[in-house]
């Protein structure tokens, strides 16, 4: 575990809670992938429509994180939960793809309780 990989995903929460996307760019890597269950796509343009369309706040609960992988556990503003598996790589978050749980975001990142952060 790297504090330097909690931190950047943390640093980008705050920034796609802020509506900073200049900062979330800055946060990742220029060929970024995003997606959820309906589909993923890939770039800064594609991250930079995504967080001006997002409409949420959202709160990070627990965090897991091995070799890279992180998934945080998420709380929107309305109390649904939900979870977000990353990819960092040199302090750049290279991918998100978002979960409807938890159970579901650790088995797609590979990870486990083991991997969860104190």
């Amino acid at each position: 575990m790297t504090t330097s990989e909690i931190a950047t995903v943390l640093a980008w929460h705050d920034a796609l809670n802020a509506k900073d996307v200049e900062t979330l760019v800055q946060l990742s890597s220029e060929d970024i992938k995003i997606g959820d269950a309906h589909g993923a796509a890939m770039g800064v343009p594609a991250l930079t429509e995504w967080a001006q369309a997002f409409a949420h706040t959202v709160t990070v609960g627990r965090m897991y994180v091995h070799d890279g992988a992180v998934v945080a556990e998420q709380t929107l503003e309305d109390g649904t939960v939900e979870a977000t598996a990353f990819h960092v790589v040199h302090d750049e978050v290279t991918s998100v793809f978002r979960h409807d749980d938890l159970p579901t975001a650790l088995a797609a990142a590979e990870l486990n309780e083991k991997d969860l952060v104190p």
